[in-house]
């Protein structure tokens, strides 16, 4: 499927098979081809290869190439399917295994796998290695035990490179490597191949309707408006990240929340609101030029009726001049009210009774997608071309940005437009009208249906329902979920109502038969001959079911129904690599619209992140041990002085004391976090083991339960915090709970917005006063990142004994207490003993030591208990609470009699 590889891939081959290094190509360029070709080479029993960093849809796509090409040592994956005794014997079979990163760095860590056998490691995916995940620990621990191996990296996301101080550099030194490759698509040896095989290229620039044009200029007033307001509440952001151009690009969330969600606890309800107005903004663009004139208007409709559920707080852009014109003109696309002009003009704003009047005398308008008229033109040019041509019908291909819009052009296609845009508004906005137009509904989607027949020969053939095919909506809030949950629905009666043109065994026969032609799991297959497929660019739960139907399909003719620069590329690279055969692109782009803008300003960012990373390479300095193939990589050092090594630095005779290593007990389940590998740098020895009582034993007293801020407040909730620290404190004298924040979030429980007078059972901060004052011995550690907790656990194990690892194993919820507490501590007497009036934590003890039973307690004098417990008012409390008796009220007493 895949095929040879081109010139310049077989020049990245090399380069990076010669030397160890970081791959970086340009999106779309066909990185996994290269992986690919390097899982082939390294496919034998005679080396042991391991992939990381790569999800188990991509790990079953490498598996299926390699099998396509004959490969006999197909590759392995090891998960926790596979037993600890199994492992080290499916290791030293060799070749290519997926290995998950908890099991690998365990297996590491207890050397069950054989370091010194394995011939490299591929890295997929290299610009998420940071220092403290996963992959960058198995780094690590590999090039402490292994100095002969390779290590490669592949990564086609040079955007992810040019945020941040050296960003590059930091990514090299975590992967161990000093070698950059840079692929961009300006490259001149990729410039020559691809040229000399270029695809047939048509460019369609659709014009917006007037309307469209309108609405979009108000929606771009509106943002511009939410922008300044933001840079005036917050002056602090980088002006050059808030412009209207990087506001349309798919980035901007993540940008915005990059700067925002360290405070977000300190923020203003404004500017929380101004953030969401620019969420929900940025979806109204992208349903403009994407979906129908109906779904728009619904929308929009739709955040009229919640702004006046939730009151004057929620978006304040609605009462702007250019909200007004929007709404007027996203009307105007879908019906017009001949009478009443002036009722329309105060829709918004009117009773429910005259709206409903004004609604019955609507007529409709239904304005047609402008692309969708470029795209019946597109496939009757494609079906004369067919017909004139004397080979046979060339296949062809629609590609469309997600599985909403591909399900929308499926019923356009199938039944057209008028069918389609009355179905919708039937079932959204016309709830209310007259069903004075309702019989002259099924006519018209009769005579589409016909119309259709006789173009296309009757070859119709259902959509195929698949498992596998993910809906791919845009994020909103939750009312706007609401609507797209309801459109969906629509959608998917609308795909089995217009499937069937002729008889239904006729159907199903063909159904059958194009399903033999494709495996993909995620099109909509249209015609079948010529085979006309939609597939969505985004959304699949497959990353390669695109590929697939690419290469399955084969087809001559390729309509960008949406632009996509990664597949754009693909497309280029498809045609090079198949270089008899004909290939005519059609690219459909609204011209001088925000999705043309988004598409050019992406190309710019990658164009400007390769300069960015070329100018870098070249000032680079890269020290010759970064490899770490010496142990003169300080990376490699961990840190020089061990935590249970003593304040006195002085050593006797200038030589240095040995001191035995210092060592954490870490629970199996907590590899899936950062701490691990941090603690790994920090010096300290990691000891992988189940443990069933808390999740780091940090002496033999000391035992740690590790708590994100999520799982806090659903331990809080379920009760499972309470019998954790109920189990620490039982077995261990000092039971710690650490508080782990996220150090992107805010450092805080709750938002300063949030405090109350009263205190409510249902808060976070009151449950973990309950949970402080029922165990008194418990530790709260608030740590405000995974760095922070590293270097506090150094500082706890300073000086102190190391804990044994078999006497941790053996604490379980049903064994007996620690030996050290065995003869003084039984949890039923000792828990009602702290809750006498006269006992605390402090004089407890102490009544423990000298009374053997609660019983012997009650027989002593009150001038012992002053001695035992060192007060005497103490003592007197508790006596009185022993020995007096207390006078029941009569009619209780009473009560108890007669029954």
């Amino acid at each position: 499927m895949a095929g040879p590889l081109l010139e310049f891939e077989t020049e990245m081959f090399l380069s990076l098979f010669g030397t160890d290094g970081l791959l970086v190509t340009a999106e779309g360029m066909g990185i996994d081809r290269i992986l690919l070709q390097f899982m082939r080479v390294y496919s034998e029993e005679g080396s042991l290869v391991l992939l990381l960093n790569t999800t188990t849809p991509e790990q079953e796509y490498f598996t299926e190439q390699l099998r396509a090409e004959g490969v006999s040592h197909l590759p392995r994956t090891v998960t926790s399917d596979v037993q600890n005794s199994e492992r080290h014997s499916v290791y030293t079979q060799g070749g290519v295994l997926f290995v998950t990163s908890r099991i690998l760095v365990v297996d590491f860590l207890t050397d069950r796998i054989p370091a010194n056998l394995i011939s490299g490691i591929l890295v997929y995916r290299a610009h998420n290695i940071i220092e403290s995940c996963q992959e960058a620990f198995i780094l690590r621990l590999f090039r402490q035990k292994n100095k002969t191996g390779f290590i490669k990296a592949f990564t086609d996301k040079a955007t992810a490179f040019s945020s941040g101080f050296c960003q590059v550099e930091r990514v090299m030194r975590n992967l161990f490597v000093k070698k950059l490759y840079l692929w961009p698509r300006f490259q001149a040896s990729v410039n020559s191949v691809l040229d000399r095989h270029k695809p047939d290229v048509v460019e369609l620039h659709v014009s917006l309707t007037p309307a469209m044009r309108a609405i979009q200029s108000s929606v771009l007033d509106i943002m511009s408006a939410c922008l300044k307001e933001l840079k005036r509440y917050n002056p602090t952001l980088e002006a050059e990240d808030l412009s209207l151009e990087n506001t349309l690009g798919s980035a901007f969330e993540k940008t915005i929340r990059h700067y925002l969600d360290p405070l977000w606890h300190q923020l203003g309800a404004k500017t929380k609101a101004l953030v969401q107005d620019l969420k929900v903004l940025r979806t109204l663009l992208l349903y403009l030029t994407q979906y129908d004139c109906v779904t728009f208007l619904n929308l929009l409709e739709s955040l009229r009726s919640s702004q006046k559920n939730f009151g004057s707080n929620s978006a304040g852009w609605l009462f702007l001049d250019s909200s007004t014109s929007m709404f007027v003109n996203a009307r105007t696309r879908v019906y017009r009210i001949p009478e009443n002009k002036k009722k329309m003009k105060m829709g918004g704003p009117e009773p429910e009774k005259q709206k409903s009047s004004a609604e019955v005398k609507r007529e409709l308008v239904l304005e047609k997608n402008p692309k969708w008229e470029a795209l019946t033109e597109v496939l009757q040019e494609i079906e004369k071309e067919n017909k004139s041509s004397e080979h046979e019908p060339g296949r062809v291909l629609i590609c469309a940005s997600d599985d909403r819009t591909c399900a929308q052009l499926h019923e356009y296609i199938s039944r057209g437009a008028e069918s389609l845009l009355t179905r919708l508004y039937t079932r959204t906005i016309g709830k209310g009208d007259a069903p004075t137009s309702e019989p002259d509904v099924p006519k018209r989607g009769k005579m589409v249906k016909k119309q259709h027949e006789k173009n296309s020969k009757g070859k119709t053939v259902k959509p195929k329902t698949s498992t596998g095919r993910k809906k791919a909506s845009p994020t909103l809030t939750q009312m706007i979920g609401k609507e797209e949950r309801d459109e969906g629905e629509s959608m998917g009666s609308s795909m089995d109502e217009g499937g069937g043109i002729k008889g239904e065994e006729e159907d199903e026969e063909e159904e059958v038969d194009l399903k033999l032609d494709l495996s993909s799991d995620a099109y909509y297959g249209v015609l079948k001959e010529p085979l006309t497929v939609i597939h969505p660019l985004r959304g699949c739960t497959d990353p390669y079911s695109l590929t697939r139907v690419l290469h399955e399909v084969e087809p001559s003719f390729v309509v960008l129904y949406d632009a996509e620069l990664s597949f754009v590329r693909q497309l280029e690279v498809y045609k090079a690599s198949r270089p008899g055969k004909p290939l005519r692109v059609y690219f459909l782009i609204y011209g001088g619209s925000t999705e043309e803008q988004r598409y050019l300003t992406g190309l710019s960012k990658e164009k400007k992140a390769f300069e960015h990373l070329i100018r870098e390479k070249a000032t680079m300095v890269a020290p010759e041990e970064r490899e770490g193939r010496e142990d003169t990589n300080l990376d490699l050092n961990r840190c020089q002085e061990p935590a249970n090594a003593t304040t006195n630095t002085r050593k006797a005779g200038g030589q240095e004391q040995p001191t035995e290593p210092s060592r954490v007990i870490v629970d199996m389940r907590e590899f899936r976090s950062e701490l691990p590998s941090l603690l790994h740098r920090r010096g300290l020895d990691i000891e992988p083991v189940t443990l069933e009582v808390g999740d780091y034993i940090l002496t033999d007293d000391t035992c740690v339960e590790r708590k994100s801020v999520s799982d806090l407040i659903g331990s809080l909730q379920s009760g499972r915090l309470y019998t954790q620290c109920l189990s620490m404190t039982r077995f261990y004298r000092k039971p710690i709970l650490l508080i782990e924040f996220d150090p992107a979030k805010p450092f805080s429980l709750v938002a300063r917005t949030d405090f109350r007078q009263e205190i409510s059972a249902n808060d976070v901060t009151s449950k973990l006063t309950l949970l402080t004052l029922h165990f008194p011995r418990l530790r709260l550690l608030w740590c405000p990142s995974p760095h922070a907790t590293a270097e506090l656990f150094h500082e706890l194990k300073r000086g102190r004994q190391e804990p044994d690892a078999a006497a941790a194993q053996a604490v379980t919820a049903e064994s007996d207490t620690v030996a050290e507490s065995a003869d003084i501590y039984n949890p039923g007497p000792y828990d009602f003993l702290l809750r006498m009036p006269g006992v605390n934590v402090k004089n407890c003890r102490a009544l423990v030591s000298n009374a053997a039973s609660i019983a012997e307690l009650a027989t002593m004098s009150q001038d012992k208990l002053a001695q035992i417990l060192g007060s005497a008012s103490n003592a007197r409390m508790l006596y009185e609470f022993l020995h007096n008796v207390v006078e029941v009220p009569t009619p209780v007493q009473k009560g108890k009699q007669t029954s």
